[in-house]
């Protein structure tokens, strides 16, 4: 298991584009080896979550990561006559399905959610295909339905490990300040850092943001989408506040709620976002003047991961717009593309040509050695030949036999006819 986790570590990971049938991967790497990566990114606020909240989160996560597990086996098996769930696209959704619900969260609920978010993602097509976030689908149904079990606690709040939390534990978190009309309690840095109430992985705002980094780097997500989503709701919450006309309330709103770990891991699902720059951009431009628009209404608790969802529907249409516009390749990254692909070709050529090459130098090497080989077999015959003592009579009679052929023809008839008489 460790050394398949660091072959899919060491390969290079480049960005890769859908398929006619909407498949988000290429040859460059693996659906595992993009589940890992996305994985390795989370588990640094998962392990910040525990230490929050205690060893609940984990039961939570595993009671979603099960349910979605077993929910797509058995329905991949009933439609393929196999479970597909090898890709770890099953693992990954119910962990991204924990982490936008708060530690209390109910555990019969969060092994509800698992299921409703494969079944989501199956009807839809399954992996690669589908045309919704499973994670997030999931989560609106069931702030829907269970809202009012969704509570909130502070950190470092003793809770059970699978029992019910008791609603008397609740508290308020930044996001409830900010819809009131009221700056949180809690200072800038504790935000960042993650040290208030929430949703369990979207409370530190700095490890969200090094996970990140870290995929950008990776190739695995491309850094337009996020920098569009923060940047829009930046801008629109500078120049609209709510509360005071100054930077304040700008800084609240990104580091409060769901913003970043939307724009960082649910707006970026390949899947579920446009493949084009163009695209990308518009996408988290809408993203993020969505999540204003959601929030200022009071439409929604927290307006990014709704604004998601209904952007996710856009994600192929925007990619048809961008093609219409800028068309496959143009300007700048046109040339550069045709370049590459110039070059790789040339490299191709010269790799054949040098493979040829390298085959009839093979070959002549070959048959210079049965050349050698041939030329020793004679002279070792020639040197058998000199070293053979032949007796003297019988060299005289075939020299004899040489010179006068005629001569042995007329003793053989001679004796043939004696013979006869």
């Amino acid at each position: 298991m460790k050394a398949k986790a660091s072959k899919h570590f060491k390969r290079e990971i480049k960005p890769v584009k859908r398929g006619a049938h909407g498949s988000f991967l290429s040859g460059a790497v693996s659906v595992p080896g993009i589940m890992l990566h996305v994985l390795a990114a989370l588990l640094p606020v998962i392990i910040w979550a525990v230490y929050l909240f205690g060893l609940r989160v984990i039961t939570v996560i595993a009671a979603c990561v099960v349910s979605s597990v077993g929910t797509e086996a058995l329905i991949t098996l009933i439609l393929y006559k196999k479970p597909r769930i090898g890709d770890l696209t099953s693992v990954v959704s119910g962990v991204m399905l924990a982490l936008t619900l708060p530690a209390a969260v109910p555990v019969w609920a969060a092994l509800i959610g698992g299921v409703v978010a494969m079944t989501v993602k199956q009807l839809s097509g399954g992996a690669g295909k589908n045309f919704l976030n499973p994670a997030l689908a999931s989560r609106t149904v069931l702030m829907l339905i269970f809202g009012k079990m969704m509570i909130y606690t502070a950190p470092f709040t003793r809770l059970p490990l699978i029992a019910n939390v008791s609603p008397e534990l609740s508290t308020e978190t930044a996001m409830t300040a900010l819809n009131n009309g009221a700056f949180p309690r809690e200072a800038v840095f504790d935000l960042l850092s993650g040290k208030c109430a929430g949703n369990m992985g979207e409370i530190s705002s700095l490890l969200i943001l090094i996970g990140g980094i870290f995929l950008i780097s990776r190739g695995i997500i491309s850094f337009k989408i996020p920098v569009a989503f923060l940047l829009t709701v930046a801008a629109l919450t500078y120049a609209f506040p709510r509360i005071d006309i100054d930077s304040s309330y700008a800084v609240y709103s990104l580091l409060s709620g769901g913003v970043i770990f939307a724009a960082v891991f649910m707006a970026t699902d390949h899947t579920t976002s446009p493949c084009t720059t163009l695209g990308q951009v518009i996408f988290g431009i809408g993203c993020g003047g969505l999540t204003v628009i959601f929030r200022y209404s009071g439409l929604f608790y927290d307006g990014a991961y709704p604004a998601v969802l209904i952007m996710n529907e856009l994600a192929r249409p925007l990619d048809l717009l961008a093609f219409r516009i800028t068309g496959p390749k143009s300007g700048k990254t046109g040339k550069k593309q045709d370049k590459k692909e110039k070059i790789q070709t040339q490299a191709v050529a010269v790799t054949a040509e040098n493979a040829e090459i390298r085959t009839d130098a093979a070959e002549t090497a070959e048959n210079m050695e049965e050349l050698t080989e041939n030329a020793e077999e004679l002279t070792e015959n020639a040197e058998i030949t000199e070293n053979t003592d032949v007796p003297a009579e019988i060299t005289d009679d075939t020299e004899k036999r040489a010179e006068d052929p005629g001569k042995e023809t007329e003793n053989n008839e001679t004796q043939t006819e004696d013979e006869a008489k």
